[in-house]
């Protein structure tokens, strides 16, 4: 639950930020003009019939406003969403003043990836419902470019006695994941009959964070090296664990329950089974920011590069987190951030926070050297690459990750359905070409010992995972 934000002004005299409309002005003008008539023209009937208007605007001016409404924006109590699900915040307006609010107009801008299907004032009774045709835009579940006209987005009519406060509550979906605005809202107030409005009083936007939704991911125990204490993945060194490597003569310090009974019998010598120890892995998700393809229709719609590359990060960082292994994250872009190898559900959190600030940053500049530090990047670690293999830049790093002796599994993220652009040309030949291009690159990272899948959810590294395993039990060559 957010608290309230304080307005942007305060009350420090009467009437602060309170001006006459102009109905108070057609009105004293009516009278006056009434009232000089009567008396130079010597007319009762004028005098009379400017009576009710200058007794009205006198009563209604009797007692003035000094406070300006408060406004605020509190998200529901549901807490961090997930794509898809749903979504209630309440733009509330307070009347601390001493008079009723006769006219409240309240207004609030929402993200266009918060689909909002219903808003209103709860005390009304009536909450209108967005009409089907606007609720979904063409082609996808929210606007891939960013603009639109959410239904929050127009002018809501209460009023609002004084010490009350009116709420416009609002109820729809998270389309996408990321850090979504609700707001800036603001509020017009008219009191004393209509003769006096505020200011406009605005609020800062509240934040949704709306985590990405995990797509279904399994992947086979298969690890190039394990390098912890404890965990759930065979290592290669002996130890206290369920993988038999041999059977040896009994040494002091070992278990009586070890002892091969059989062996022991034939060779008339106290024999025990040697197993492998089973520790966990560290496994390094880099994300690649430097190109994005393709439009994102939302949770419903067609997904963009940075869309899967979230949503499979999101996947594979739960399931080797699920199994006891350390995740760390790193962006391969100018901003190089990083968050640090860690395991257990408190990781998870963080995993899904981290991905929330995930954004495309084209630039120039070559983030190989700040990124992979010898300090950065575990020699032990599996590396899992997802990139739309957009940039020349990102095939050079997957190169010398390979040639370093890395484990690097290179996950692609471009959309299948990317189409090249029509009527432009020469366009579909360029795109066709760029295709051609695309394929020998990759065909080449392949031939330096780098596995190139494309993600497709639950089983898309089994292979390439039981070959890197296999790999990393031949001798490494290449410097670390």
């Amino acid at each position: 639950m957010t608290g309230p934000t304080e307005p942007m002004a305060t009350e420090p005299e009467p009437a602060a930020g309170w001006a006459p409309t102009r109905a108070l002005g057609r009105a004293v003008l009516l009278a006056g003009l009434l009232l000089v008539a009567g008396v130079l023209l010597g007319r009762v009937d004028l005098i009379v019939l400017a009576a009710p208007f200058a007794l009205g605007t006198a009563y209604a001016l009797r007692r003035r406003p000094t406070a300006l409404p408060q406004v605020w924006i509190t998200q529901g109590a549901d807490g961090p969403l997930v794509e898809g699900g749903g979504l209630t915040a309440a733009v509330s307006v307070g009347n601390p003043d001493t008079v009723d609010y006769d006219l409240v107009v309240v207004r609030s801008r929402v993200s266009p990836w918060l689909r909002i299907d219903r808003a209103g004032f709860a005390q009304d009774g009536d909450v209108p419902e967005v009409p089907p045709a606007a609720a979904t835009p063409a082609g996808g579940g929210a606007p891939a470019n960013g603009r639109g006209r959410s239904l929050a987005d127009r002018p809501f009519v209460t009023a609002v006695p004084t010490g009350t406060v009116a709420d416009l509550e609002l109820a729809g979906h998270a389309m996408r994941w990321g850090r979504h605005p609700v707001g800036p809202a603001g509020a017009r107030v008219a009191t004393a009959g209509g003769l006096l409005v505020s200011r406009a009083v605005l609020t800062e936007p509240v934040r949704v964070r709306v985590y990405p939704r995990t797509e279904p991911f399994e992947a086979v125990e298969a690890m190039p090296r394990a390098a912890g204490l404890v965990g759930a993945h065979h290592s290669r060194r002996p130890g206290e664990g369920g993988e038999l490597a041999g059977v040896r003569i009994f040494a002091p310090g070992d278990r009586l329950r070890r002892i091969d009974w059989r062996v022991s019998l034939r060779a008339r010598q106290l024999h025990v089974a040697a197993t492998l120890s089973d520790r966990d892995a560290e496994v390094v998700v880099l994300l690649d920011v430097l190109a994005e393809a393709g439009r994102s229709g939302g949770v419903s719609g067609a997904a963009s590069v940075l869309d899967t590359t979230v949503r499979a990060t999101a996947a594979i960082a739960e399931h080797y987190l699920h199994r006891g292994d350390r995740v760390s994250l790193l962006e391969y872009g100018p901003g190089a951030r990083r968050l640090r190898p860690a395991a257990g559900r408190r990781q998870y959190l963080t995993v899904l926070e981290w991905l929330l600030d995930v954004h495309v940053h084209p630039s120039s500049h070559e983030p190989y050297d700040q990124v992979f530090g010898p300090q950065l990047l575990s020699s032990d670690a599996l590396v899992v690459v997802l990139t739309p293999l957009l940039d020349e830049r990102s095939a050079q790093m997957l190169a010398r990750l390979a040639r370093a002796g890395r484990f690097v599994v290179a996950v692609d993220t471009l959309p299948t359905d990317l189409s090249a652009p029509k009527n432009l040309g020469w366009a579909e030949v360029a795109y066709r070409l760029w295709r051609l291009d695309r394929d020998v690159m990759i065909g080449q990272l392949r031939e330096h010992g780098v596995p190139v899948v494309r993600w497709a959810g639950a089983g898309s590294l089994d292979q390439v995972l039981r070959d890197v395993a296999r790999l990393a039990t031949a001798p490494r060559v290449g410097g670390r």
